[in-house]
């Protein structure tokens, strides 16, 4: 997860009482959700995304990529829906048509007026193919990655691939954290990222292995070989999730996401490992654990 704006919280950045508080709160909601009742994590699930979509296109704006809201954020929340009823192959039916209702309802706005130099806007024609990608591209970020974890959540023990797929994302974060900060000394990426760390990463592999071993032979019966590659692939994945965001937020020109969650940024900046994690561990677990 990307870490939140840079405060007085020290040399990692973080407004740390904050970033504990809505961090307990938000953990907590999540348990709830998924183990109580399983349609109540998908109600949860389609307003973070819903909420994402919202981030997401107000940050496009401010690069005159002007995103349809609507259909995208009514498209995902069905497409979450039929996902945990239909399947993977519900999943991309729904990815798919959502694309496209967000690219006819750009189509069938009113045309753009001429552009000026200074507002950085473009032709009509020009306009319209820079805003249908846009729109594409919070497709297959938001719901298609989103949809991965309905789909973990539909198996008979899907609350518990559901909470090892967010407990090793936290892990990964922690512990990349935590190292980052006793330990820090070798930027990896510093023109993107600059707190990430190589010792960082460190952190969250050794943290990710232990939580993946112990996790995935304890609550869904696996093998310890099991956890352990979902574990390692989960740091990959959640590494690979909070530096794509990064450039995103760098070619943008913004610091977050959005500024809902206290300390943490928008629930983008929340969300970013996890949507890569969901399909990795998705796709492992469905190999691996029987």
């Amino acid at each position: 997860m990307t870490a939140p704006a840079p405060s007085s919280g020290g040399r990692a950045g973080r407004n740390l009482p904050q970033a504990i508080l809505a961090g307990v709160a938000l953990g907590g909601g999540f348990l709830a959700a998924v183990l109580l009742v399983k349609e109540v994590f998908i109600a949860v699930a389609a307003l973070a995304v819903a909420l994402s979509v919202r981030e997401l296109a107000t940050a496009l704006a401010t690069r005159h990529r002007r995103v349809p809201q609507v259909p995208l954020i009514a498209g995902s929340s069905a497409t979450l829906v039929a996902t945990y009823v239909g399947g993977l192959d519900a999943l991309l039916v729904g990815v798919c048509l959502t694309a496209l209702a967000a690219v006819a309802w750009r189509a069938l706005e009113v045309p753009d007026l001429p552009s000026s130099a200074e507002d950085g806007t473009a032709a009509p024609g020009v306009a319209l193919v820079r805003d249908a990608t846009s729109a594409v591209l919070v497709v297959g970020w938001l719901p298609l990655l989103a949809g991965f974890a309905v789909l973990m959540l539909a198996a008979d023990d899907g609350a518990q691939r559901v909470v090892v797929f967010v407990l090793l994302t936290v892990c990964s974060d922690v512990g990349g954290y935590v190292a980052g900060v006793l330990f820090g000394r070798h930027p990896m990426a510093p023109t993107v990222s600059p707190k990430k760390s190589w010792e960082g990463l460190g952190g969250s592999v050794v943290l990710c292995l232990v939580a993946g071993v112990a996790s995935v032979t304890l609550m869904l019966a696996g093998t310890w070989w099991a956890g352990a590659l979902v574990g390692l692939a989960a740091v990959a994945a959640a590494t690979l999730g909070d530096l794509s965001e990064s450039i995103l937020k760098r070619d943008l020109g913004i610091k977050d996401m959005g500024t809902l969650v206290p300390g943490h940024g928008g629930v983008l900046d929340r969300l970013d490992s996890l949507l890569f994690v969901a399909p990795t561990t998705w796709l492992l677990l469905h190999l691996l654990v029987h």
